[in-house]
């Protein structure tokens, strides 16, 4: 069966790790080194190779953007608004995902950076897209 003509979003996949502590609850960012969003604070993630399972993709993404190892992924969200990209519609699934909490990042593939931040001093204006969505339910 072919595609019938059909056009299809993209599909990303990005990892959501979190860290306890004793001053507060961290997050794994990195800060993105291309556009959109060159400069910005964001999940690693990446795009989904055809024939790929998303949830192998996020691991990779995960490891190519901070050299960490993760594991047990489980979708937290997923974000599909198809203006939500100026690269066109892309459906991306955020991954809660789990890595040794004593890892520390090096940024790889096209993040500029990678960084344990907490999620107190994170500042809504710096964050990509639609991403802080998944800030503020980390928050709660």
């Amino acid at each position: 069966m072919g595609d019938k003509g059909y056009r299809k979003p993209s599909l990303t996949a990005d990892a959501v790790a979190t860290r306890e502590s004793p001053d507060g609850k961290q997050v794994l960012l990195i800060i993105r080194g291309r556009n959109p969003w060159k400069g910005f604070l964001a999940f690693p993630g990446g795009f989904v190779e055809y024939g790929e399972d998303p949830e192998d993709a996020v691991i990779r993404e995960l490891e190519e953007e901070t050299g960490i190892l993760g594991e047990s992924p489980s979708i937290l969200m997923v974000k599909g608004d198809p203006s939500r990209d100026p690269r066109g519609h892309i459906v991306s699934i955020f991954y809660r995902v789990s890595v040794d909490p004593n890892s520390e990042p090096i940024a790889g593939d096209d993040a500029a950076a990678a960084e344990w931040k907490y999620l107190t001093q994170i500042k809504d204006s710096e964050i990509a897209a639609d991403h802080l969505d998944v800030i503020e339910l980390l928050r709660d």
